[in-house]
């Protein structure tokens, strides 16, 4: 059961702020879309198995549709091909959006230091949480998974139109 915000508290009513309402609604019902490439691919569907229930989280319903989804999770190696196609599904997504980059391939390129794979995929959008591993066991997945509900739970209404969030995003190219 979720942790209820900070509020006043009364004989029979509840009041706290909307961004803390909001919050605890958003953090509580992520749509992950897993982009998955490698072996942290199969960590990933193990994630999602009996035994560590990733949708005890929330996170129940894996989508395919970028439109449909709220938070990206990019899993396995990166090709540099595979760049512009990571950052087109990133902008079809709807705000707000979060990224996750699982494992060391898509955190830094991993043990792959050529010239055709991605260096982290940090480079074509901007990364919320990094899972470290190489394959990250399904209880990083989860840990990560739970970071992105804290920072969800956390974030203000108002950062995604700030001028820092504007600017990290033409950082990055987009507009």
């Amino acid at each position: 059961m979720a942790e209820m915000p900070a509020g006043h508290e009364g004989q029979g009513f509840f009041a706290t702020t909307l961004d803390s309402v909001i919050g605890l609604a958003r953090k509580n019902s992520i749509w992950p879309l897993p982009f998955a490439t490698s072996c942290c691919g199969i960590e990933f569907m193990a994630t999602m198995g009996a035994t560590y229930d990733l949708a005890r989280f929330g996170s129940e319903r894996v989508g395919f549709s970028p439109r449909q989804c709220d938070l990206l999770m990019v899993m396995g190696t990166i090709a540099k091909k595979m760049g512009p196609v990571v950052k087109q599904v990133y902008l079809q997504m709807a705000e707000p959006r979060w990224v996750i980059a699982v494992g060391a391939c898509a955190s830094s390129g991993g043990i792959f230091d050529t010239y055709s794979v991605l260096q982290g995929i940090d480079q074509v959008v901007p990364v919320d949480v990094y899972v470290p591993g190489c394959p990250p066991r399904p209880e990083a997945i989860l840990d990560g998974v739970m970071r992105i509900q804290d920072l969800i739970g956390k974030e203000s209404l108002r950062r995604r139109n700030g001028d820092q969030y504007k600017a990290l995003l033409e950082s990055y190219g987009i507009q």
